[in-house]
Formats: C-alpha cells, sequence, structure tokens
C-alpha cells in the first residue's frame, strides 16, 4: 500500500470523526472537536502504530488488535478523550496504556512533555521503537503498573488513561494538579462510562459522565 493511499485514508478517517462528532454533540456536550486535534491526527500514521496485518484498516472508526488481548481504540474515541482534556502547549501529560504508542503521539503534537506507562514489556519496547521512528523527543515511557501513576514526575496537568479501572484509582486523582483535568473510562465491564474529571484550585474533584464506553480492565487495579 502506498503513501498516497494511507495519506486517502487519513482524510476519510478525520471526515468520519466530524461526523461522529455531530451525530453525537448533544451527548458529548461539544459541538465540534478541537481543528488543533484533527489535524494532529491527520498527521500522524496511525497504520504506522498497529501490526503490519492489519495495516489496511489502520483508518477505519474501529478498535483495532495490537497483541497481548489488547486493542487501539476506534479514532473517534482517540479525538474524543483529547479533546476532552483541551491540551495546552505547555503541558506535562501522564497517560496509562501506552499500547503500541499512537495515542502518546498524538500527545505528543499537542503537549509539551508525555509520560507514558504501560505494564506489558513487549509492547512498550514495540512503542519505543515506532515512536523513535517518528522522530518523537517529548515522550518518555515506563513499563510499570499505571494504577500507581508516576510519582517522580507528578503532578501532571493532564491525566488520560486508556484502560478501565472499576473506580478512579486514588493515586491518579492525587497526581493531577490543581486546574487539572483527566479523562479516564471506568466501572464494570458491562457498563462502564467515559469520565471526565477536573480538579478545582483547592483540590476538590468533579467528575462527569460523557458517554458509554467498553475498554480493557487497567492492570492491576484490583491489586490497588
Amino acid at each position: 500500500m502506498s503513501v498516497e493511499y494511507f495519506e486517502e485514508q487519513r482524510r476519510e478517517m478525520i471526515a468520519a470523526i466530524r461526523l461522529i462528532a455531530d451525530h453525537l454533540a448533544a451527548q458529548v456536550g461539544k459541538t465540534a472537536l478541537d481543528d488543533r486535534i484533527l489535524r494532529a491526527m491527520a498527521k500522524v500514521p496511525r497504520h504506522e502504530f498497529v501490526p503490519v496485518e492489519v495495516q489496511p484498516y489502520a483508518y477505519l472508526n474501529r478498535p483495532l488488535p495490537i497483541g497481548f488481548d489488547k486493542t487501539i481504540s476506534q479514532p473517534f474515541i482517540v479525538a474524543l478523550m483529547t479533546d476532552l482534556l483541551e491540551l495546552r502547549p505547555e503541558d506535562t501529560v501522564l497517560e496509562i496504556g501506552t499500547g503500541l504508542g499512537y495515542q502518546a503521539a498524538i500527545l505528543a503534537e499537542l503537549a509539551g512533555r508525555v509520560f507514558s506507562i504501560e505494564v506489558i514489556e513487549e509492547l512498550a519496547q514495540h512503542a519505543k521503537r515506532r515512536l523513535g521512528r517518528q522522530g518523537y523527543t517529548n515522550i518518555e515511557l515506563r513499563i510499570a503498573n499505571g494504577y500507581h501513576g508516576w510519582a517522580e514526575h507528578a503532578p501532571f496537568d493532564k491525566v488520560i488513561v486508556t484502560a478501565a479501572p472499576d473506580l478512579i484509582p486514588p493515586p491518579l486523582l492525587r497526581q493531577l494538579k490543581p486546574g487539572g483535568k483527566m479523562v479516564i473510562p471506568a466501572g464494570l465491564p458491562e457498563s462502564q462510562q467515559l469520565l471526565l474529571v477536573e480538579k478545582d484550585s483547592s483540590g476538590r474533584t468533579r467528575t462527569k459522565e460523557i458517554l458509554p464506553v467498553r475498554f480493557s480492565q487497567l492492570e492491576g487495579a484490583e491489586s490497588g
């Protein structure tokens, strides 16, 4: 498949994201997604962050398997979760669940520093190579249990979690700066909700349900 083929697929992906966002505007409380996010997703080669056997399907709006019973989220969910963070160029972001690195690449296009944790060593090593090939220098990876966050680099302006605990992990709440935002799926497998958590200047948190989702369980949550 040619470079031109994938470029056309990316354009179609962006058009599909716009349509879905418009359809779900009332539910998610946004009339449109930030153009900066769509530009980032138009730039980042999603097909470089999936296994070669599923590359032809990389730009369809569906999750895809990446090995180890894990998936890469569908493009609309990546766009929505990123949009909810309201990233700024100076932000430091914590990502839980690197996978093969696609979400980290999108974050790195929009924020200053990205600290990303992956519990599965093989996935983390693949992600490091893929991100390196794309030239990203503002992403730091760690192989660890993401439930506990990354205290050495806390607090974070924004936190994004790509696997679902039953309840929001207290360490992640503690590592979120006052004024910060966290986007996280949470709940039992059959009743997960995508949540937006905002911490005010006094440290109090407010949680808003965005829409029903289905994510893999957050590794280590049961031992947190």
